[in-house]
């Protein structure tokens, strides 16, 4: 019998918001890391060292808390539809970036509330209201302040990033309808093991069929070859295990705990972690524009929670 994880027949949105607000938080520092170390490892080398080192700990998790219980999901077909969806965004996404200015890519990107407030009131008949949309409008609001993006940044691969918000949307709402009963963890191990899979398909691939001597500075962050393993480099893989598996999981509870477009509102708090690993990190410092633009992203949490 498969591991299944039952919430109150009521959601429990204190739940769902303290887990949001911490997966940012964990996502953001990740994020920081990468943008760090992306010089040297390709995108693909990440994905499947950061997912071997984060499927282990998941499983001994598992274990100690649920004994023989399986590793399977109770609904195995939804649950790898989620994996495979979030997994296509992250390519997605990174995709994108050679091609689009970093502020463009992120704005696009942090239109999911959006898509996933829609959804929600159009597949699960979540009841939005006009505060539900002022606080996703407010969050909004506050990343174009704080991203600033031109217009002259937009073009045919900003749709890139776009499908990434779309399709995270729709994975959080397959999480909220047909995963709900599913344990955090065994969610956590599943997406996991679908990025490892995906970047080790893709490594193969370039490894036979790429351009001979390619590496990673002529073809940068999606197409680099793999780098040998030091210390510092097996930390920083480790930080990043830790990373996404409270992304993993949290992102989890959250959905399955509280009401989507609620739970949405707050991951623009990703926003307001970053710029503050932006400035203690790499010196970046907010002018007034973006400082507003974060009062604005709490002022949606706060609507929100109001609501």
């Amino acid at each position: 019998m498969a591991l299944r994880f039952t919430y109150a027949d009521s959601d429990n949105v204190g739940l769902a918001v303290g887990a949001i607000v911490f997966t940012v938080l964990a996502l953001s520092l990740g994020d920081a890391l990468i943008k760090r170390i992306s010089a040297e490892f390709p995108l693909w080398q990440i994905f499947v060292l950061r997912s071997a080192l984060a499927v282990p700990v998941v499983i001994a998790v598992m274990k100690a808390r649920h004994g023989s219980a399986p590793l399977l999901p109770a609904n195995i077909g939804w649950t790898a539809l989620r994996s495979m969806m979030l997994t296509v965004m992250w390519i997605a996404y990174y995709a994108a970036l050679p091609h689009v200015d970093l502020s463009a890519a992120a704005a696009v990107y942090y239109t999911l509330p959006l898509f996933i407030t829609l959804f929600a009131a159009l597949f699960i008949g979540d009841k939005v209201g006009p505060a539900g949309w002022l606080a996703v409008a407010a969050g909004f609001s506050g990343v174009v302040l704080i991203l600033r993006p031109q217009a002259g940044d937009f073009n045919a691969y900003a749709l890139l990033p776009l499908a990434s918000a779309i399709l995270y949307a729709l994975a959080m709402i397959v999480t909220r309808t047909k995963c709900r009963s599913e344990s955090p963890l065994v969610l956590s191990l599943a997406l996991n093991l679908c990025l490892m899979f995906a970047g080790g398909v893709a490594s193969v691939l370039l490894w036979l069929w790429g351009p001979p001597g390619a590496g990673l500075e002529s073809h940068g962050f999606l197409r680099g070859d793999w780098i040998s393993m030091g210390p510092r480099q097996w930390l920083a893989m480790g930080l990043l295990a830790a990373a996404a598996i409270v992304g993993s999981v949290g992102a989890a509870i959250a959905y399955q705990a509280g009401p989507s477009a609620t739970v949405s509102t707050f991951d623009f708090f990703y926003l307001a972690f970053a710029a503050l690993w932006g400035f203690l990190f790499f010196a970046e410092v907010p002018d007034e524009i973006g400082f507003a633009g974060i009062v604005l992203i709490a002022a949606a949490g706060i609507i929100a929670v109001r609501r």
